[in-house]
């Protein structure tokens, strides 16, 4: 398998780990949790504006953040619209990277404004793992409610999108 065709995979993998954890968000009474909503939107807030932030880095134009989450928190509808096109737009760029762009290194600014450089490979990397780091949290909060988090796992979405690689 290739670089690209891992990132590929796992920005798919990534996006279905975002479907279903915003699925489950959505059994949330927003009346009688609305702490532990708000503290998941907030964290859900945070990955998507740091997607934001490399998806402008990775295209060479400025991010215009100031913080790495928003004073403002959205709604769970908004949010969910909002990262599923940024997702989709991952996807999208990814599958169209080929060796010698991913091994382009890139100068950037940190919404302190220091200065950063990094290769799209490692920028690509970061965005994945960064998501998966909070998606955990999140999952943590709906465990504390009883509420059984989504399996955000590689493994299983290896195998509910390829069926045939799961073998008895």
């Amino acid at each position: 398998m290739s670089t690209s065709s891992l990132l590929t995979s796992l920005y798919k993998f990534k996006a279905w780990s975002n479907e279903d954890l915003f699925t489950t968000l959505q059994q949330l009474n927003a009346t009688d949790h609305a702490d532990e909503l708000h503290s998941a939107l907030r964290i859900l807030n945070h990955i998507h504006v740091v997607d934001k932030i490399f998806r402008a880095n990775l295209q060479g134009i400025a991010h215009h953040f100031e913080a790495t989450n928003t004073p403002e928190t959205p709604t769970l509808n908004d949010l969910h619209a909002a990262v599923r096109e940024t997702d989709n737009w991952y996807v999208t760029y990814v599958g169209g990277l080929d060796q010698s762009a991913l091994s382009q290194s890139i100068h950037f600014t940190f919404t302190d404004q220091g200065g950063g450089q990094m290769t799209r490979e490692e920028m690509l990397a970061h965005v994945v793992t960064h998501g998966g780091y909070h998606r955990g949290a999140v999952g943590r909060i709906l465990a504390q409610l009883s509420i059984k988090p989504p399996r955000d796992i590689y493994t299983k979405f290896l195998h509910d999108t390829e069926p045939t690689r799961r073998q008895s």
